[in-house]
């Protein structure tokens, strides 16, 4: 099934309206971390991945903004130049994203599965056509935009890409950073404008899979946590990288 033709609606693996998985576990993650910790368990949680996909709703600890893997620093400090913000980079791709107006959620797909197989915009078209399809139904009228929009800026909500969502007046909504690693997708995705969040959880949920197995973080986890945040992500060497 060409790209092209998931850009119009038409999906390579299951019909519009359908769940992408059968099975998912979900993590809904009440502890505020920091970013850095955020980003270690993302990490970790992919790396440790079994039969199922996983999604995990988190918050955070502290007024914090992430940049992706690619982006510089002092892009993000002249996009968001209030006092006491906290940066951190991502391990995943994508722009510069504002946390402290936002909900988050990491979706990890394991090696193997179809939607980890698609190419990357591809895979990023089912998943906002299923998140797409969570906001409408919590009364956010919304819709995916096909191409790139013109625009000079760093920062992620000011400029949508292809298969970001769009609220009824073109204002962004929801975007995405991507990362394949051998041990499958991670997606690490922003959603704004949302106000009955958990409302919204439920639907995001039921429109990526039909059934739901809770899950909790491990706690021989969180020790790994701790190694990963001083080894990469707490690190200056990682906030300060420009790959």
């Amino acid at each position: 099934m060409a790209e092209s033709e998931l850009t119009y609606g038409i999906g390579a693996h299951r019909a519009v309206g359908v769940p992408l998985f059968s099975d998912i576990d979900v993590i809904y993650d009440s502890v505020a971390r920091s970013g850095e910790e955020n980003m270690a368990v993302d990490q970790l949680l992919l790396e440790g991945l079994a039969e199922r996909p996983m999604l995990r709703f988190y918050q955070w600890s502290e007024p914090t903004v992430s940049l992706g893997y690619f982006e510089k620093l002092s892009d993000a400090q002249r996009a968001f130049a209030a006092d006491g913000l906290h940066y951190v980079r991502r391990w995943t791709g994508g722009g510069i994203v504002d946390h402290r107006v936002d909900q988050t959620y990491s979706l990890l797909i394991p090696k193997g599965h179809v939607v980890e197989q698609l190419r990357g915009s591809a895979s990023y078209f089912a998943i906002h056509r299923a998140l797409a399809a969570s906001l409408q139904e919590v009364g956010i009228a919304c819709s995916i935009v096909e191409e790139d929009l013109v625009g000079e800026s760093r920062a992620c909500f000011e400029k949508p890409v292809a298969f970001d969502i769009l609220d009824a007046g073109g204002k962004k909504l929801a975007g995405a950073g991507q990362r394949r690693t051998r041990d499958g997708l991670l997606h690490q995705g922003s959603v704004q404008g949302v106000q009955e969040v958990r409302q919204w959880q439920q639907s995001f949920r039921g429109d990526l899979a039909d059934r739901e197995h809770k899950k909790d973080i491990a706690a021989e986890l969180l020790d790994d946590v701790c190694e990963l945040v001083a080894e990469r992500y707490g690190s200056e060497s990682w906030l300060l990288k420009r790959p």
